[in-house]
């Protein structure tokens, strides 16, 4: 029963905040960021255990593997139009991927972070089940992973729009590999805004991003970082 209720509860703290962002499209209400903080908060103030709130609270984090594979059918109904462009999505995807890994290693050895933090920072741009499942191969911090991957989500949902908008992007093949390269499923959601094209396009760049680091991050930070 009390699942139940904390599902409800998370379920609709998330609607109530994308009622709210609609009124007000700003930063600070968005349902990424006001969603966790809101049931932060309640846990902390009830003094609800989060094993207990977890109870009900991981039967929506199982939902995001079949919702991220649900993107699948705007893929499909685009096919052609990504056939038509394939070189140009995966040389997108690759470039920001690589440009990505190099400003992350760069920004965290500046920093000396240790190699546990470094290895969740390089996941931040890969959709959350795929992230989670590299870093147990890499060794990185899950928790930490977890965090990385919503706030680039959050925030490439913010900067992504500025990006296209400051520099006049007009292809829609673009958007949607700016979208779901940089912000994972939450940057493909928002390409959606954009037209059915741009956010299949990010399905799709979304999905590459992933097996690329599925296929290439546990072999680099083992050469480069724990070898």
């Amino acid at each position: 029963m009390m699942a139940l209720i904390y599902i409800l509860l998370t379920v609709g703290i998330y609607w109530g905040a994308k009622r709210l962002h609609r009124l007000k499209p700003m930063l600070l209400l968005s349902p990424l960021l006001v969603t966790p903080i809101a049931v932060i908060l309640i846990l902390a103030l009830g003094k609800i255990p989060y094993q207990n709130y977890n109870e009900g609270g991981h039967l929506l984090s199982s939902m995001v593997g079949p919702a991220t594979i649900a993107l699948a059918v705007p893929m499909y109904k685009n096919a052609a139009i990504m056939k038509k462009h394939v070189l140009e999505i995966i040389a997108g995807v690759l470039s920001g991927w690589i440009v990505g890994m190099l400003v992350a290693l760069l920004f965290s050895r500046s920093l000396k972070l240790s190699d546990s933090l470094i290895d969740s920072l390089l996941l931040r741009s890969t959709t959350t089940p795929i992230a989670l499942a590299i870093n147990d191969m890499i060794g990185g911090i899950s928790t930490l992973t977890a965090i990385f991957v919503l706030l680039t989500g959050i925030l490439g949902t913010i900067i992504g729009p500025l990006v296209i908008r400051m520099a006049r992007i007009r292809s829609d093949i673009a958007k949607g590999v700016l979208m779901g390269s940089s912000a994972h499923s939450a940057g493909a959601h928002k390409a959606f805004e954009f037209g059915l094209v741009p956010g299949s396009i990010a399905s799709i760049a979304m999905i590459a991003t992933a097996f690329i680091s599925l296929a290439l991050l546990p072999w680099l930070t083992e050469l480069f970082m724990h070898g």
